[in-house]
């Protein structure tokens, strides 16, 4: 009997199936050793060398593996195909006394029985560069853990933890917010007249005067336009003609579906990994038993297998005919720093559509192979082609256009759209005809509106975007992503409102103190080099000891200022409303090493402190707009912030937005607070002053 060892329970039954009665499988359930959870366990004297033990909690499943390894005649293992899964791998070999040097690894980037057979027939050693490369990785974590934690928790606030891409990523949420709030709305009107011909309705959009841009920037400048325009005829000037196509998207990779995933499914980065590690551990299947869909689903490559481009071209072929399918594969450019170790994300068979697995998966499991199996079905079809016809009409000495585009051929298109976000879709022109139009005719003009306008902020990060901007500035891996982004909320160094990162009070000041004292190290261009010198270490350019030593030489001398300085990031003192029982003044909101607490204001006379109770913050934060009664921050069972009334029975008024209770001046919605300005929750308005 041979023993393959894996990591995750849920492959054990799909593997089984494939391997046959002459094999045994066994599931780690992830590291069976690591550092240690309550020592540092580096020795910074010794070559940075890390003290590793068998984890605690796995105890009499490592006795049980050594059982099984010791009567079996061959031990194979066959983890992730990833960094991590190499060294859990190296990891084994050393609690079972395997030579990692021997050829005890095996490795499939799908769990298919051909991936599985194939794996079988050629094992290989354990790959020391790999594993050298994540321990770096984790070396650096574990020292940037240990060291700078307690500093920023005596420094801005107790019991906070700091990470070597973590706060580099919660940098990214807290400059994107320092953005928006000093963004200074710019007004500007735009003028369409509403045009018709032949029964068909289209309209134009004013462009130029003289055929110069122009940008109207007040009401005066619009309604000078509008005078000098008003009853004159609109004249076709000029008719252009193009043919466009548009290129199929690459297959997915982790971010990009993670990115789909929130915006076309709504599905969260935490539902995400869990639906698609399901999908390629193995799921239920009628009439199937338990099987995999898709394959391995950390990576930054867009590479595809000849074998599964080639039955991908048979099923467009097929299903969709020769027009569809491109006279030569479709191939996609890899990013230089991709880990091209696996494939992109993609399903191991074409002939398992979603319809026939729909009944037998969750929503969110048929969600995400949908998407996952058509991004890859259009990835290896034809482009769309599209007519545009673009033409300028001259109303005295005002240039306006007016765009039509159809869509000639489908092609990638007739299976996937790609999503357009709300921000821009007012740039992306909807497909439309414009009807026959020949130079110098008079078109009828139904009506003329103008219409002001607010330039707008950025836009808060999402999730996904915020995995997207990490892989486009190079930090972290596919396989860091989601634990990354995730721990910024769950820690509070973030919050959710909708599907946005808003950076908490305490997710500023953090970022503060590290630009303040860690901006050598904490930033966005050292944390992408470091990514580069872990690439280094596994395609054996580098030593992992010389990597690990020329981080901590630049970070030691930064954690002594830090430590040295009475800089410090904590919060103020909120006074209450609360009554000190002993002296009779008030008493204040505190945060000290044990959490919050309330202090009273006359210490050091008094020194009497109180529990703190959640239920003594609730202050009403605003007017209701439809009552005016009092409004007050809630939580959701998600853990998201909303403000509701008061009278939950009789106004039932709920906004993600704190309201003031004014009404807006321009149109029937009411004003908001955004920042530190004061917008109207309808339209464009801004309050002057803010």
């Amino acid at each position: 009997m041979k023993l393959v060892v894996i990591e995750a329970p849920a492959k054990r039954e799909t593997l089984k199936k494939y391997l046959g009665s002459g094999y045994e499988v066994f599931a780690t359930k992830g590291h069976i050793r690591d550092l240690p959870v309550k020592s540092f366990a580096i020795d910074m004297n010794n070559n940075y060398e890390p003290h590793y033990e068998n984890k605690p909690d796995k105890k009499e499943l490592i006795s049980e593996l050594k059982n099984k390894a010791g009567k079996a005649e061959e031990v194979l293992i066959a983890t992730d195909p990833d960094r991590e899964g190499e060294a859990i791998s190296w990891h084994i070999a050393n609690v079972l006394g395997l030579d990692p040097n021997t050829k005890c690894r095996i490795q499939f980037n799908e769990i298919s029985k051909n991936a599985v057979l194939k794996a079988l027939k050629s094992p290989r050693a354990i790959d020391l560069n790999l594993v050298n490369a994540q321990q770096a990785r984790r070396v650096m974590d574990r020292i940037v853990g240990y060291k700078l934690s307690p500093i920023i928790s005596k420094k801005v606030a107790p019991k906070l933890s700091a990470g070597r891409v973590q706060s580099v990523a919660l940098k990214l949420v807290v400059d994107r917010e320092k953005e928006i709030e000093s963004f200074v709305p710019e007004e500007y009107w735009t003028v369409t007249a509403q045009h018709e011909k032949d029964k068909i309705s289209f309209k134009s959009t004013l462009q130029a005067y003289k055929n110069k841009k122009i940008k109207i920037s007040n009401k005066e400048e619009v309604e000078k336009v509008l005078a000098e325009i008003k009853g004159k005829d609109f004249i076709v000037s000029q008719i252009k003609k193009t043919k466009t196509k548009s290129h199929a998207p690459a297959p997915f990779t982790t971010s990009t579906m993670q990115q789909d995933a929130l915006n076309k499914a709504g599905m969260s980065l935490k539902r995400t990994t869990e639906s698609a590690q399901q999908l390629y551990e193995g799921v239920e299947v009628k009439g199937e038993g338990k099987i995999a869909l898709i394959t391995y689903i950390r990576t930054d490559s867009t590479r595809v297998s000849e074998d599964a481009q080639k039955a991908c071209r048979e099923f467009i072929k097929e299903k969709y005919g020769e027009k569809f399918l491109p006279a030569k594969p479709n191939i996609y450019a890899t990013k230089k720093t991709a880990q091209d170790a696996h494939e992109a994300i993609r399903p191991i068979s074409m002939q398992i559509t979603p319809e026939m697995v729909q009944d037998s998966l969750s929503k969110d499991n048929y969600k995400l192979y949908k998407l996952i199996y058509e991004r890859f079905l259009a990835s290896q079809m034809n482009e769309a082609e599209y007519s545009n016809v673009t033409a300028t009409l001259d109303a005295c000495d005002y240039n306006f256009k007016a765009t039509g585009k159809t869509l000639e051929f489908a092609g990638y298109t007739a299976v996937y759209k790609e999503y357009v976000d709300d921000d821009n879709k007012e740039q992306k022109q909807e497909i439309s005809k414009l009807p026959p139009l020949s130079e110098n005719e008079t078109v009828l003009v139904k009506e003329i509106k103008e219409e002001q306008k607010f330039t707008k902020p950025p836009v808060r990060f999402t999730e996904a975007s915020l995995v997207k901007a990490m892989e486009e500035k190079g930090i972290g891996r596919p396989a860091t992503y989601a634990a990354t982004v995730t721990i910024l909320t769950a820690r509070a160094y973030c919050e959710k409102e909708g599907k946005y990162l808003v950076p908490t009070d305490l997710g500023k000041r953090i970022t503060e103190y590290l630009e303040k004292f860690f901006s050598g190290v904490i930033n966005v261009k050292f944390t992408a080099h470091m990514e580069n010198r872990l690439d280094d270490i596994a395609e054996n350019k580098d030593d992992w000891h010389d990597v690990v030593d020329s981080f901590w030489n630049g970070f030691k001398g930064l954690l002594g200022k830090a430590d040295a300085s009475s800089v410090t990031m904590k919060a103020e003192p909120i006074e209450t409303d609360i009554v000190c029982d002993k002296c009779g003044h008030k008493m204040l909101l505190r945060e000290g090493k044990y959490g919050k607490f309330y202090g009273c204001s006359n210490f050091p006379k008094c020194r009497n402190i109180m529990p703190y109770n959640l239920e003594n913050e609730k202050k009403p934060v605003g007017k209701c707009p439809k009552c005016g009664k009092n409004v007050f921050a809630l939580k959701s069972k998600r853990g998201k912030t909303f403000y509701a009334c008061e009278d939950k029975d009789g106004c039932n008024f709920m906004s993600w937005d704190i309201p003031t209770g004014e009404k807006c001046p321009n149109c029937e919605g009411y004003l908001v607070k955004k920042g530190k300005k004061i917008k109207c929750s309808m339209c464009d308005y801004v309050k002057e002053g803010q």
